[in-house]
């Protein structure tokens, strides 16, 4: 057991003295710098905007083993607005000898990665030269021009061992510096104060210098240097354009509302060819050659006919509204020749196939549902050959729609514009770009399509309908005064009987105004006072018509649209903190 124990010991030191440098190479970001100093040379252009040019000397502390083949720096490309134009203009060792290096643009950010599939190991140093401009803004609370930066990375992975920093002014720069400044140290959002020296002359500059010893993880360091207001010329990109920042906005939100106008043209269109004299009268029957499948398209919004017409075949007693096995709805074939209009017999054939005198409502029937589809496009088709409906555009819709257009293409230029001034785009004007292009897209297709609308034709017949929804609508007694009228008399006698039948043949077309419950209501207090139940429809006892023909209204509208799914600020007099300026940027290995 003894021998047993020691082998296995010795057996886990080596499996860990194997494994150990494999698993610390799987961390590229594991080690450390023993020093870092930068130097950044401020100075002006002839335009007056800042440039400098920065030099950094880092020491990386690389492991032993192979895990680190360089570094990985990141540098900021755009800073309060605009583009900071930085370049990297060499990467070399102690000595001055070239490091290999590529760049990288992700996020914002300019990669720097030096090395090639080489490894390195133990203390490397890497000077890496870059320039760029624009990087001093104006102070929105200290009315400075500032230098307000991040000399470390606070979005870091390495501790550094030594740290320092020189920030070297130029004389026509160093003519505008004010007692202004400010030094803040730690993690993200700290307002710990550290001590920024200077300034000193050297070399015809004023040089200020900031130095610290071991900084942690995410232990940055960011300075803020004031200077008189007006200093500094600031590019374009940063000054005031109400066009180039709400311009996109603006045009984008015209052809929004130039879109709205080309809907709302076509519902004004629409609603317009469906009047025809704009006097609406009761009316308490339906002609034979008007079911349901054909008054559909004179009605906006009616839902699927289907159950309406197969009720209107129930109460004209050509069918029956049945239960199948006691939970699903069937119609039985009672009297074919009940069924009058073409229409109507054309629909008794699709349900009734064969020799069939009761048909159950399926749950899921391509077939079913196909036959009744087309159904409902006869019905369609009959509207259109009888001269009730046509097709044709509306011009209110073209003309916005044309605008909408022409707007849109000033709201893609106008966006492009602004982003070719190098400044940030307000997410107010991108979202108005992207907003616009959706709704000008679908409108296209909406403003320039030929509609559905009503002939004059149609329009009397679609008045005809609001009569009798006009009819289903009034209160009981105003119906049975219509009935017992000298014309109403003419056409129906006012027996409880005639009424209940009467009831029952406007049934079909409550459905299609979305009148069904309330009417259901009617018809069973009308069978209530007749002393009389309906035969057209199986009802329990205690259950009223209402909740049977609700529940066989939902199965049939299912069953005959069922479809298969597929599977398928600044800181120079204060106010600031640790990694609140620009630069900064990132710091990794790789």
């Amino acid at each position: 057991m003894r021998r047993f124990l020691a082998f296995l010991a010795l057996a886990l030191g080596l499996l860990t003295a194997v494994l150990l440098p494999s698993t610390a190479s799987a961390d590229v970001d594991d080690f450390s710098y023993s020093s870092w100093d930068a130097r950044y040379d401020l100075s002006l252009d002839a335009e007056g905007r800042s440039v400098a040019h920065v030099t950094e000397t880092l020491v990386a502390e690389f492991p032993d083993f192979d895990q680190n083949k360089g570094i990985v720096r990141g540098y900021p490309e755009r800073y309060e607005g605009a583009g900071l134009s930085l370049e990297i203009v060499s990467v070399t060792d102690e000595q001055g000898r070239a490091v290999p290096y590529e760049t990288e643009s992700e996020d914002g950010l300019l990669y720097l990665l030096t090395g090639t599939d080489d490894y390195v190991h133990g203390s490397t140093t890497y000077v890496i030269e870059y320039t760029m401009r624009d990087f001093m803004i104006t102070g929105s609370e200290s009315g400075n021009d500032e230098f307000y930066w991040d000399l470390l990375p606070v979005d870091s992975t390495q501790d550094i061992g030594r740290f320092q920093a020189e920030i070297a002014v130029s004389p026509e720069l160093a003519a505008g510096l004010t007692d202004d400044t400010a030094c803040y140290q730690g993690v993200q959002g700290s307002t710990d104060t550290c001590t920024l020296d200077g300034p000193r002359a050297q070399d015809d500059a004023q040089v200020f210098t900031v130095a610290s010893g071991e900084r942690a993880v995410g232990d940055g360091v960011t300075v803020a240097i004031g200077f008189t207001a007006g200093t500094v010329t600031q590019p374009a990109a940063r000054e005031p354009d109400a066009l180039a920042d709400f311009g996109p906005a603006a045009v984008g939100a015209g052809a929004v509302a130039a879109a709205a106008g080309a809907w709302a043209s076509v519902a004004a269109f629409a609603r317009r060819r469906r009047t025809a004299t704009g006097i609406v009268v009761a009316q308490f029957d339906v002609p034979d050659d008007l079911p349901p499948l054909v008054a559909a398209p004179l009605i906006p919004g009616a839902p699927n006919p289907v159950p309406a017409e197969l009720v209107h075949l129930a109460v004209r007693g050509a069918i029956r509204l049945e239960e199948h096995d006691g939970d699903r709805p069937a119609v039985r074939l009672v009297d074919r020749g009940a069924a009058v209009a073409p229409l109507d017999q054309a629909t008794v054939d699709a349900v009734f196939t064969g020799d069939r005198t009761v048909r159950r409502i399926p749950r899921k029937s391509t077939k079913f549902a196909g036959r009744m589809e087309r159904l409902v496009k006869r019905g369609t088709s009959e509207a259109k050959s009888r001269g009730w409906t046509t097709k044709e555009r509306s011009r209110g819709a073209v003309v916005f729609g044309w605008i909408s257009i022409a707007l849109l293409a000033a709201t893609v230029a106008t966006f492009l514009w602004a982003a070719a001034l190098d400044r940030d785009l307000l997410p107010l004007g991108v979202v108005a770009v992207l907003l616009a292009c959706v709704a000008v897209t679908i409108t296209a297709f909406v403003a320039f399509s030929r509609h559905t609308v009503l002939t004059p034709a149609g329009a009397e017949q679609h008045e005809y309908l609001l009569g009798v929804k006009e009819f289903i609508r009034v209160a009981e007694a105003d119906r049975l005064r219509m009935l017992q009228s000298y014309q109403g008399a003419e056409r129906r006698s006012d027996g409880s009987v005639d009424v209940v039948h009467l009831y029952e043949k406007l049934l079909p077309y409550a459905m299609l105004f979305g009148e069904e419950k309330s009417w259901t209501s009617v018809l069973d207090t009308a069978y209530s006072d007749s002393g009389s139940g309906p035969r057209w429809i199986d009802t329990a006892v205690g259950v009223s018509i209402g909740s049977r023909l609700s529940s066989y209204s939902t199965t049939v509208r299912s069953a005959a649209t069922y479809s298969p799914s597929s599977s398928s600020s600044g800181g120079s007099t204060g106010g600031g903190f640790s990694g609140g300026g620009g630069g900064g940027g990132f710091s990794g290995g790789r």
